[in-house]
């Protein structure tokens, strides 16, 4: 075929993905009014997340997996959005990594909240300002994020999902050569992530700490011999220069974030629930509170220790384990750790990230 033949092919197509997407539409459009009268939240995450993994499982390429989830994903959000309008709360600033998994997860098309805390995320879907929240929860190098662990024990909103977002950090400036650095701004935890690849490029440096790396950003673009370690999105939010790509010390850097609201998830075949208890202050208590996991087995896949700020030396656990709470193993769990614990707390069940 010659290059005018195979354009003319494509154009077909592409009618023919045009007529289908607006099909889709008008059908995610007829089940919001059914899901309206019946009071159901427009936004389903296990629903998705099936979708999602059946869609990968019948693709034959030359789409990747995570083509055809990104695809989907933004699809997914164009049509939510012709169904209700939907807002979701953010730990800001724009063009943090916050940002960009809010709408890796949601897509470009619904409207979104910048916040500037954890607790303010928090704050907004409880007082029904945002329909969901999308808060940082740990990072693979780094590890928890412990002011997110400690906004659940006391909150009464749901884990409904999650989202793990591969960090790639970059050096950022107004300057187009790196040997005229002599401040970078980036967050604390960023620099900790970086900390090799600054030792060996730009080991005179001062490091400077922001709130964010937007923060960072902003600053780089104010000041001459300045640089800051951000995201893409950022360089392009501040027209700022790509010195550097992937400077974080480890390639497996990954952050999950976790998806708050109000509702309760519908099992699929593929769940996580979390948990959070704090135990009587007894020889082999621990012991006796993972014992029933492992006569059910069932795998944890977290669990992380934080101080009681009620009462000293007291501490909470946040657990994470594989299963949905309404699965008969699960209940027994959970059952014998009522029996066994102070306090216990179910944070959601939801779908693992596919």
């Amino acid at each position: 075929m010659s290059l005018k033949q195979l354009r003319k092919k494509i154009d077909h197509i592409d009618e023919g993905i045009l007529s289908l997407l607006n099909q889709r539409a008008l059908k995610a459009i007829t089940i919001s009014k059914v899901k309206k009268k019946k009071r159901l939240s427009t936004y389903a995450p296990d629903r998705e997340e099936s979708m999602i993994a059946r869609l990968k499982k019948v693709n034959k390429g030359p789409f990747s997996a995570q083509d055809v989830k990104d695809v989907f994903r933004e699809i997914l959000s164009i049509c939510r959005a012709k169904r209700a309008t939907m807002k979701i709360a953010y730990l800001g600033p724009e063009a943090t990594f916050t940002q960009i998994a809010a709408i890796k997860k949601f897509g470009k098309s619904l409207d979104y909240i910048e916040c500037s805390s954890i607790a303010d995320v928090f704050t907004e879907v409880e007082r029904g300002r945002a329909d969901y929240g999308v808060v940082p929860i740990e990072n693979s190098t780094e590890g928890a994020v412990n002011h997110t662990l400690d906004m659940f024990v006391d909150s009464d909103l749901k884990i409904c999902s999650e989202m793990y977002l591969p960090v790639r950090h970059n050096l950022l400036s107004k300057h187009t050569k790196i040997s005229v650095i002599k401040r970078i701004y980036s967050h604390e935890q960023v620099f900790a992530q970086c900390r090799k690849w600054l030792e060996k490029n730009l080991p005179n440096a001062k490091l400077t700490p922001c709130a964010s790396t937007t923060q960072a950003a902003m600053f780089a673009a104010s000041g001459k011999n300045r640089a800051a370690i951000a995201s893409k999105v950022a360089a392009e939010e501040y027209k700022l220069n790509l010195l550097a790509s992937s400077i974080e010390d480890s390639a497996h850097n990954i952050t999950r974030f976790l998806i708050i609201g109000t509702k309760e998830i519908k099992p699929t075949k593929h769940d996580k629930t979390s948990i959070v208890f704090s135990m009587k202050d007894r020889a082999g208590a621990l012991h006796n509170v993972l014992v029933p996991f492992k006569k059910s087995n069932i795998n944890l896949t977290k669990i992380e220790s934080r101080p009681s700020k009620k009462k000293a030396w007291k501490y909470y656990f946040f657990v994470d384990m594989e299963g949905h709470k309404n699965s008969p193993s699960v209940k027994k769990v959970l059952e014998a750790l009522g029996k066994e614990c102070l306090f216990v707390k179910v944070l959601g069940a939801y779908p693992k990230e596919s």
